[in-house]
């Protein structure tokens, strides 16, 4: 048996009654927050260290903003806090910041200038914290010992939830309450674990992926395909978001964390629309094994330093967050019965997939792989997924590091080119983008 997580959301159909405690707590989850903070700046001024979420847990279990919340949902607030300055300090560009405090924030209304309370921020639930009411579709949450002011019977939060038709919400593991900033109201997120069938390989063709900056993904496959996925859904959003909250009054404000919550979102998305498009492709073709360039490939040159994207291209990079796609991908393919392995990529970029030669300067521009000893042109990228594909730099012998003397390469010149579309996940483009002869 294979498990698997599952996550719905689901409307709250007694918001009104519920709206006041999930404020509170949301509030306190974002104090905690600024808390945490405020406690891994000062250790990282004064041992140039960050600790990470267990040092947390054992500083700030004692604080009284942990017990705003379930022990638990404090636990998880001081896990993403962790998550967020690791994610900062390994970070490649020197314009990123460090997690910003969810600050106080005021707002318009009606003309009139209003003080709000800190953003409400997203609260988790863990099992211990919940009790699930599966006939009538109620959850009840446990309150923080800070919000325990009435009798015993009022220690806990009872949501009645609405979740789509179908859907039957068992084995629940955690909820999430999320609070959307554009309809102003609260939404819980279900995640539930499922146990299914380990599932038959859909057969064994491989398939290998060569992640990158301008082509988000590009994939070879065995049976003489290839598609590419540009980035520009990305690279767009990637320039919008941040000047929106650059232009916010205050970083740590409600307009800021909602165009946070939206880049993410959105993000988030992308990710899963591609993996999810790149599995069916690989179902359809009889795949069993993708091999995926391993990330340190993207990240490092080949003396383990840093590479130098450039100036907007080191941004990029860092917010598309291969790793957070790559795991995806494992997912969704491990649902369907294939296996995802990550290969080097050391030399796949320079390397002739059709004749195995290794040349610096075949590739001659973007997007244009030019091989002078088999005068062979393709797509740069479908060639460096081709190669991780093969394995070159696992394989022993000849045959193996470079295609079979009877397959063609036009495929490799002609990839199908599928774009991103916010309503329709990936489409293919009309017309076949071919490189230049």
């Amino acid at each position: 048996m294979l498990e698997v997580h599952r996550t719905y959301r689901a409307k709250i159909r007694n918001h009104s009654q519920v709206e006041e405690s999930l404020d509170r707590h949301g509030w306190s989850a974002s104090k905690l927050w600024n808390v945490a903070n405020y406690h891994s700046r000062q250790v990282w001024e004064e041992t140039g260290e960050i600790p990470d979420h267990e040092e947390l847990k054992d500083e700030l279990k004692t604080h009284p903003k942990y017990k705003g919340l379930h022990s638990q949902s404090s636990q998880r607030v001081l896990e993403e806090l962790a998550e967020a300055f690791n994610s900062w300090y390994s970070s490649d560009d020197d314009r990123d910041n460090p997690p910003g405090y969810r600050k106080e924030n005021y707002c318009e209304d009606e003309g009139r200038r209003v003080h709000e309370e800190h953003p409400r921020s997203t609260v988790t639930w863990k099992q211990n914290g919940i009790r699930h009411d599966t006939k009538n579709n109620r959850v009840r949450l446990s309150k923080g010992a800070n919000h325990k002011e009435h009798p015993k019977a009022w220690e806990y939060i009872l949501v009645e939830y609405e979740i789509r038709p179908g859907v039957e919400v068992e084995n629940l593991q955690q909820v999430r309450a999320v609070y959307d900033q554009t309809k102003e109201r609260w939404e819980l997120h279900l995640v539930c674990k499922d146990e299914v069938e380990t599932p038959t390989a859909p057969g064994t063709e491989t398939a290998g992926i060569d992640l990158g900056i301008s082509n988000f993904a590009a994939v070879a496959y065995s049976t003489e395909d290839a598609d590419l996925y540009p980035g520009n859904r990305l690279k767009q959003d990637g320039y919008y978001f941040p000047k929106e909250i650059a232009k916010s009054d205050d970083s740590g404000g409600e307009r800021a964390t909602r165009f946070h919550a939206k880049w993410s979102e959105r993000r988030t998305h992308f990710f899963h629309s591609l993996a999810k498009h790149i599995v069916q492709r690989c179902v359809e073709k009889g795949v069993g094994q993708i091999n995926v360039g391993d990330l340190e490939g993207v990240r490092e040159d080949e003396n383990g330093e840093s590479k130098n994207w450039g100036r907007h291209g080191n941004l990029d990079l860092h917010g598309w967050a291969f790793d957070r796609f790559t795991s995806i991908l494992e997912y969704k393919a491990k649902v369907k019965g294939i296996e995802v392995v990550e290969v080097s990529e050391r030399d796949t970029s320079k390397t002739c997939c059709a004749c195995g030669r290794e040349d610096d300067g075949q590739r001659v521009e973007r997007g244009l792989y030019v091989c002078e000893t088999c005068d062979a042109a393709f797509n740069a990228d479908v060639n460096g997924a081709e190669n991780i594909r093969l394995d070159i730099n696992e394989s022993n012998s000849e045959s193996s590091s470079k295609l079979a003397e009877d397959r063609s390469t036009g495929w490799l010149a002609q990839p199908v080119v599928h774009l991103y579309d916010l309503s329709r996940g990936f489409q293919p483009r009309t017309e076949v983008v071919a490189c230049k002869p």
